[in-house]
Parts: C-alpha cells; sequence; structure tokens
C-alpha cells in the first residue's frame, strides 16, 4: 500500500487475486497514524467492488509481547494496539501477530507475558468481526511458537485475558523449518493430525503459502518461489487440495526478484489448486 489503500486493493486485483494481506502502516516503524477516512471508504468500495474477502493485516515486525525488556515491551504493547485501531478502522478480517522471542527467559515465561500483553494492548477494544491470529514459527534463536503445543498456549492463555476472538495463521515455510515434512504426503498427513489435534482446524483461519530456501528442521525462516524450495511443486499440490485445507485462504509472501515474480507464483498456486479452488495471493509490503 505504498501508494494508497485503494491502491492495494486495485493492484490484488488485477493480480487476479480474491484474498489479500496489507501492512497498515510501515512495519519497521513505532511512528504510525490512523489511515485518512477517506482512503478507507475507497478501500472498503474497491474491496466490494472486486470481492477480495478476507482482508488479513500482517502487524509490526518490531512488534514483540514475549519481551519483558523494559522498553521494547511498552513499545510493543502500544504498537500492537496500534494495529488493532487501524485494523478495525480499515476492516480487516483478521490481524497477524508473530509471537515474539523471549530472549532472556524460559518459554513458558515469554508465553505468559505474550498473553498478558495482547491483554493489556485489547483492553477495551472493541473490534467486531477482527480476529487476531497467532503465526508459527521457524523455531530460531528465542523465537516461541514453532511447536503446535506452544501455539495452543499462547491462544488459550490470551483468550483468558481478553475477550478479542483468537486463532491461527499457519505459514508453509516455517512449518518445514520447525520440523514438519509437509513436503511428503506421509508428513503432511501427520502434521494435519496434529493441527486438528492440538489446535483444532476451525481455529486455522489463514495460511501463509511460501517454500522454503532452507531443508527441513533447519528453523531458518528463508522463503522461497512456490516450487523452487524445499516443500516443492508436488508438496503444494497435496496441501492446496486436501479436502481438510481447500477451503481456507493462502497468502503468498514469496520474494520478489524479478518483475512478474507476483504473478508467477499466484498462477503457479492457482495451477497446483485446480482452477484457483484455493485463495492464493501475495502479501503486500513484503
Amino acid at each position: 500500500m505504498a501508494g494508497s489503500l485503494e491502491g492495494a486493493a486495485v493492484e490484488a486485483a488485477e493480480l487476479g487475486a480474491n484474498t489479500f494481506q496489507i501492512f497498515s502502516a510501515s512495519p519497521r516503524m513505532w511512528r504510525a497514524r490512523l489511515p485518512d477516512p477517506d482512503q478507507v471508504k475507497l478501500f472498503r468500495s474497491a474491496r466490494e467492488r472486486f470481492d477480495l474477502h478476507p482482508l488479513a493485516i500482517h502487524a509490526n515486525y518490531l512488534v514483540n509481547l514475549a519481551s519483558v525488556d523494559p522498553v521494547i515491551r511498552p513499545k510493543s504493547i502500544a504498537g500492537f494496539r496500534g494495529e488493532l485501531d487501524r485494523a478495525a478502522l480499515i476492516g480487516a478480517d483478521y490481524l497477524v501477530l508473530h509471537p515474539g522471542s523471549c530472549r532472556g527467559r524460559s518459554v513458558e515465561e515469554g508465553i505468559g507475558a505474550f498473553a498478558e500483553g495482547l491483554g493489556e494492548a485489547a483492553h477495551g477494544f472493541r473490534g467486531g468481526r477482527l480476529t487476531v491470529l497467532i503465526e508459527n514459527t521457524a523455531g530460531s534463536g528465542c523465537h516461541i511458537g514453532s511447536r503446535f503445543e506452544e501455539l495452543r498456549s499462547l491462544r488459550e492463555l490470551a483468550r483468558d485475558v481478553t475477550d478479542l476472538p483468537v486463532g491461527y495463521c499457519l505459514d508453509t515455510c516455517h512449518l518445514l523449518a520447525a520440523g514438519f515434512d509437509i513436503s511428503t504426503q506421509s508428513g503432511l498427513r501427520a502434521a494435519i493430525r496434529s493441527a486438528e489435534e492440538l489446535l483444532g482446524l476451525e481455529h486455522i483461519h489463514l495460511f501463509h503459502a511460501n517454500d522454503s530456501k532452507a531443508p527441513l528442521g533447519s528453523r531458518v525462516d528463508r522463503h522461497a518461489s512456490i516450487g523452487e524450495g524445499h516443500i516443492g511443486r508436488e508438496g503444494f499440490r497435496r496441501i492446496l487440495t486436501h479436502p481438510k485445507l481447500r477451503k481456507k485462504p493462502f497468502i503468498l509472501e514469496t520474494p520478489v526478484e524479478e518483475e512478474g515474480d507476483d504473478r508467477r507464483n499466484l498462477d503457479m498456486l492457482k495451477t497446483l489448486a485446480g482452477r484457483g479452488r484455493t485463495k492464493a495471493r501475495r502479501a503486500k509490503g513484503r
């Protein structure tokens, strides 16, 4: 949305999208302001005109609700409250949030800090249909959320401190890097079974569709174009056509190395899904 909110919707439609993701402000700066009301009206009108549903907003990368650092934590709580307010004003369906890093603390302490921070940020918030989605991670360093058990704990504790709806967004690159072998039929079957048991598929509202430059279990978060990484075309074909995942929206966050990469990745997902049965779009601003 470097040009305008409306421009982001138009670009998504021109690419052939029927769902998309944006940032509501710069993803690497703390300072942000509410979007212009006139732009919001144009944006909402464009979404209806092009039938772009659902809309996901990705939260600022700087937000780390798992941190207890005396400088980072208050900025993260205030920053996430701003994300909530902007998402509600824009009319987003989902707000995707990374769990954060618990550097210097245990995973359990990080999970508790995340839930408390989310509750503080959401205090008094009335967001209508907005649902916060906790995104799984590759598990590098002290980042929490690479294991389904951690994601479940994050959601359960968050629901204890806020009425804000909370669900999950699963990133395919992060899944593979965290040790889920979704590139194979048996590995995908095991991952889905585990997600059903620990997360509940009904709580997984969104997928980020990214191939992985790093191998299985590497814990390295490096996105690749669809079919050009360790998941591969056949891996994505199985993911996109799986009967339990087919109706889920898929958002592309693949790298843009040459002009036209957006459309090529989108067309590849449509082909692998079988004539666009799965919603697939590239995230804006990544």
